[in-house]
């Protein structure tokens, strides 16, 4: 498959693969596809969506495919009841080329300052919006602004934010992404509609897979699958350059929590510095190995759960300031190592 360049921003882009906003298939949502299709084709859709679930799962695809709807055909029964628009169409055209007027996405940026790109979505991002909305459209038109990811907003931002919310405008959507909508502020989740995007199951990761990646063998998409843990998203991600290592050193952190091995970690540092966005990746995977043990000790009643939980929500904060700022790697690494040991102290995970 041809490489596309990854584009600054563009943070739910995986080197190699289609972007979401080029993306027309989505696979193992129907439920929240059908929901969303119900509302937009009877003409009575929410003003904003909250469209939830771990990364890589689908949301930008399904809030693009929402988005695409809405411009071509409105809160019409017009178009597709699968919300399916050709990419032959203008409006998907447009929205394949960031193009069309009337769709505003909202993302991290890089700095001026620095020349990084933020950690955190700030209020003056969330702040165009009173403009974009107030915007004239075109005779019935619809504007769209997809907020990829509300997670990451300061609390200036949600607060900026939930004033849109509270007096939503006419024909007008906000399509809010969260991997953790339990962490952004209550007022928000209640003012918005939910569309909880699950883990894919083993048949659909396999189809996808198959897709994407028609050159690898049953038994390397099946070791890819359960690495990913029902993510597509993670599955590509860890069938690029490093990507699988990187997981393996992700759950090796976790078994050895108690012990960590000081040469080892440097070692891994080391690596994480040569390769591209490594230090990044390692993060997001050492996050979602983290996040899976927790969710299956809960599912299993285990209790003294919190202190995983803190550890978790500091490790996600320390690798995003640590790759927002350009930290070195081995720093970093070693930082959430103590972290882990000081958790895994009353009991490994």
């Amino acid at each position: 498959m041809a490489k596309r360049p990854a584009e600054p921003n563009d943070s739910d882009r995986i080197e190699g693969f289609a972007h979401p906003r080029e993306t027309y298939s989505l696979l193992g949502q129907d439920l929240a596809l059908a929901r969303a299709a119900r509302g937009l084709r009877a003409g009575r859709p929410p003003s904003a969506w909250l469209i939830t679930g771990p990364p890589g799962v689908g949301k930008a695809t399904l809030a693009y495919r929402i988005a695409r709807y809405l411009l071509a055909f409105g809160a019409t029964a017009e178009g597709p009841e699968d919300l399916s628009v050709p990419p032959e169409h203008s409006a998907a055209r447009q929205v394949a080329s960031q193009a069309h007027p009337g769709l505003m996405v909202l993302k991290r940026t890089v700095n001026p300052k620095t020349g990084k790109l933020r950690t955190e979505l700030v209020v003056d991002e969330v702040r165009r919006l009173a403009d974009f909305f107030g915007m004239t459209s075109g005779a019935g038109g619809w504007r769209v602004a997809i907020v990829d990811t509300a997670d990451d907003m300061n609390d200036n931002a949600a607060n900026a934010l939930l004033k849109m919310l509270e007096e939503p405008p006419g024909h007008a959507m906000l399509l809010l992404l969260s991997n953790t909508p339990g962490r952004l502020l209550p007022t928000i989740r209640s003012r918005c509609q939910r569309l909880d995007l699950r883990p894919l199951d083993e048949a659909m990761m396999d189809q996808g897979l198959k897709q994407h990646l028609p050159d690898e063998n049953a038994a390397e998409r099946g070791a890819l699958a359960r690495l990913a843990g029902g993510s597509i998203g993670a599955a590509l991600t860890l069938a690029t350059g490093d990507g699988g290592a990187l997981a393996a050193e992700a759950d090796k952190l976790i078994d050895h929590a108690q012990g960590p091995d000081l040469l080892a970690l440097l070692t891994l540092g080391d690596k994480l510095y040569r390769t591209q966005d490594g230090l990044e990746l390692f993060g997001e995977f050492l996050s979602a190995a983290l996040a899976d043990r927790i969710r299956a000790k809960a599912h299993a009643g285990a209790p003294g759960l919190e202190r995983w939980v803190a550890a978790l929500s500091r490790l996600e904060h320390g690798f995003g300031r640590a790759t927002g700022l350009n930290l070195e790697p081995r720093q970093t690494v070693l930082s959430a190592a103590r972290d882990l040991s000081h958790a895994a102290r009353r009991g490994a995970l």
